[in-house]
């Protein structure tokens, strides 16, 4: 006898509900707030409010797609369901259990929880993520007859528990991926740049993509390709898909027409704008193919260069170092010869340019012997950086 196979098949998505504004919070590396807030407000979202690690705003279903779309220093954008005192297992699931999820989470779905905690009576990560999953299936299985299962690798829907000081805040994750994750980058270098900081510094030099810029220590080429996302006015979210496409609620018509909308403002790279050199041939590479996998095939020009022979195209621009900082890849005595090479390169090749320095150890900073015009404080993962200015006049 044939066996016969059951297949758990998703129900038809229900309409739309109607629209409504919703509290969201963009999460940042931390220094990058203000650069986050300036880019909502330039999605038409007003009142953003800048705070330690994100970015309090409230938005329509349309503004929560475009802020996905569109942020580049961002790292994910949650959506608040609801905040309660939490000092004990009990009050966090009771807290958890009282939110609607039948209305949100079918039991053919799938989610996983992601938890953040400081300064609270709970201290265990993974025991608060698995109490907040119990009362998550627990309410569904009472209103459905049945409950979703977990997918920590590709949820369907990913719950974010943020619990600070015996307070606790339960929200979605529209973005799903973290948002760093373009999907341009196909192989990395050592010690990579995330894309969210390389955005974040190239918003923080007001460089608008009207004058050159170029990156002599490029790597996988991470600051070049946000550069140029930035001046061909890609959205960065172009090429992958979100958390909240496969919400209840999702609306696939308006995701459409947002995504149409922003291709219809896409321009060419010009000549030369952007560029990239570094000595690692390997590294230039994978620049070279990161590049072209953003859809920058020869508008993004990759230079075999050490930095000794470095000189830049043109008469002005933008310069941005991201040196090793003597924590990840090499040792700090080594290095210091590294930062004199760097204050030599801009003073006698990058006249007329401005140069960024962006470094994790102040005490390498003072062999560039220049002094910086401008300091703004940075986060790279756990590293506390700075990005130095110098006017070269």
């Amino acid at each position: 006898m044939t066996e016969k196979k059951h297949i758990l098949r998703r129900a038809p998505r229900p309409e739309p509900k109607p629209d409504r504004e919703m509290e969201c919070f963009a999460a940042v590396p931390r220094g990058s707030e203000d650069v986050t807030a300036a880019e909502l407000r330039l999605l038409g979202i007003e009142g953003a409010q800048a705070g330690r690690g994100g970015v309090s705003f409230r938005t329509n279903r349309a503004g929560l797609y475009r802020a996905n779309l569109w942020l580049r220093s961002a790292s994910r954008v949650l959506v608040r369901l609801a905040g309660f005192p939490c000092s004990s297992p009990a009050e966090l699931y009771d807290g958890v259990h009282a939110i609607p999820w039948q209305e949100m989470i079918t039991p053919a779905m799938t989610l996983a929880v992601d938890c953040s905690l400081r300064d609270s009576a709970l201290t265990h990560s993974g025991f608060v993520a698995l109490k907040t999953k119990d009362a998550i299936v627990d309410r569904i299985r009472e209103a459905c007859g049945s409950r979703p299962n977990v997918d920590t690798a590709s949820p369907d829907v990913r719950v974010n528990i943020h619990l600070v000081k015996n307070v606790c805040t339960v929200s979605l994750d529209s973005s799903g991926d973290a948002l760093d994750r373009r999907g341009y980058r196909l192989e990395r270098n050592e010690a990579p740049l995330r894309e969210t900081l390389a955005a974040a510094i190239i918003a923080l030099t007001g460089w608008d993509g009207n004058v050159a810029l170029a990156d002599p220590m490029c790597g996988s080429g991470t600051i070049p390709i946000e550069a140029a996302l930035m001046a061909a006015r890609v959205p960065p979210g172009r090429n992958r898909s979100f958390g909240f496409q496969r919400w209840q609620d999702f609306d696939p018509r308006l995701w459409k027409g947002i995504q149409a909308e922003a291709e219809s403002g896409i321009r060419q790279l010009p000549v030369g704008l952007v560029s990239g050199y570094d000595s690692d041939s390997r590294a230039l590479s994978i620049a070279r193919r990161n590049a072209a996998a953003a859809g920058f095939e020869g508008q993004v020009h990759f230079f075999h260069s050490s930095l000794e022979q470095f000189r830049p195209e043109g008469e002005g621009g933008v310069v941005i170092i991201n040196p090793p900082y003597g924590k990840r890849m090499g040792e700090e005595d080594e290095l210091k010869e590294l930062y004199c090479q760097i204050g030599d390169i801009l003073k006698q090749r990058c006249q007329g340019w401005t140069g960024y320095v962006l470094t994790g150890n102040l005490e390498l900073a003072k062999y560039i012997g220049l002094k910086a015009s401008r300091r703004f404080v940075l986060y790279n993962g756990p590293i506390e950086c700075r990005l130095l200015k110098y006017e070269l006049y």
